[in-house]
């Protein structure tokens, strides 16, 4: 169930990263707004060592001008739960040898 608030939520704040693309004028603007928002949303998607990566990627990707495109939150997430299966949340055997 996280996993998928999380890739819904990446959609969404993808979507509204790119739709300062279409305010003419304005738009490179907004960007200086939502950079660090969010690269703070980033950060609380995703904690630890690669949230802070990831945050920073978002920052940078969103300040500069014609990379909205890219849609970072989505891509964060396929490299967190299909490239590198995150297994948080699911239950692991260890087997331990008595003598």
């Amino acid at each position: 169930m996280l996993k998928d608030k999380l890739f819904f939520k990446g959609l969404l704040l993808d979507g509204i990263g790119m739709l300062t693309m279409g305010v003419p004028l304005i738009g490179p603007f907004l960007d200086i707004l939502w950079a660090p928002y969010a690269a703070r949303k980033m950060r609380e998607m995703y904690p630890g060592k690669k949230g802070k990566l990831a945050s920073a990627i978002v920052f940078i990707e969103e300040i500069l001008p014609f990379t909205d495109i890219v849609p970072t939150f989505t891509l964060m997430y396929l490299y967190t739960y299909v490239y590198k299966k995150d297994t948080v949340g699911q239950v692991r055997t260890i087997e331990v040898e008595s003598w």
